[in-house]
């Protein structure tokens, strides 16, 4: 029964990994950005950036502890900051918008004039940006065993791997969905995000002050 759970955490973890790297969300971003390039240099730019954004998750979750240890900070803090940050970027999903703590319209602008936009702003920050490096951090530290750190570290591959064929079929499915089905794909992970967001805080809350989640419990 114990592994049952783990794995529906897991589950969990994967699933809310997904909703705030967003690649549906990123399409918008990602055809303005490309608007200029070939067939063949925009599918390896979405290549390029899914590499790029498995990179990225995997270091946070192998290093990520030792990164919070460096600094002094306590995983109580890191909980709450990374529920402000995650539940900024769930209120400007639920306005179908890119969340200024993800992306910049500077950034966005300066972008047009880079050669190579895979890994900036693409990978980070528009799809893995702070706001899913301490979601992937915070989802880290919960796990107990090495073959569940391994089994997430396969899992943000393939979303990665997911995000790459998400942004090679960019425009199609612009097309397919329209404008209103994306916004509403955003919304509704927007709305996971923003759970998510609360229960990191009242983690972090319970963990840095215990005495009052023991008052609650009394009362």
């Amino acid at each position: 029964m114990q592994n049952i759970i783990h794995w529906t955490e897991l589950l969990k973890d994967f699933i809310g990994i997904f909703a705030i790297l967003n690649p549906l969300g990123a399409i918008p971003v990602y055809l303005s950005l490309t608007a200029h390039k070939s067939l063949n240099e925009t599918q390896a730019i979405a290549l390029k950036t899914g590499f790029a954004v498995a990179v990225i998750l995997v270091i946070a979750i192998w290093a990520g502890n030792a990164l919070l240890a460096f600094f002094g900070i306590t995983m109580p803090a890191f909980r709450i900051a990374s529920g402000l940050l995650v539940l900024l970027v769930a209120i400007s999903m639920f306005h179908a918008k890119t969340s200024g703590a993800i992306h910049t319209d500077n950034e966005k602008i300066e972008a047009l004039d880079k050669e190579d936009i895979a890994v900036v702003p693409l990978a980070i920050p528009l799809l893995a940006g702070p706001g899913t490096i301490s979601l992937v951090i915070v989802n880290a530290n919960q796990i107990e065993n090495w073959l569940e750190k391994l089994v997430l570290t396969l899992g943000c591959i393939i979303l990665a791997g997911l995000v790459a064929l998400t942004l090679q079929l960019a425009n199609k499915l612009a097309t397919l969905m329209g404008t209103a089905g994306i916004n509403i794909a955003t919304r509704i992970m927007g709305l996971l995000l923003a759970a998510m967001a609360v229960q990191f805080m009242l983690l972090g809350l319970q963990e840095a002050f215990p005495a009052l989640n023991t008052q609650v419990l009394k009362n």
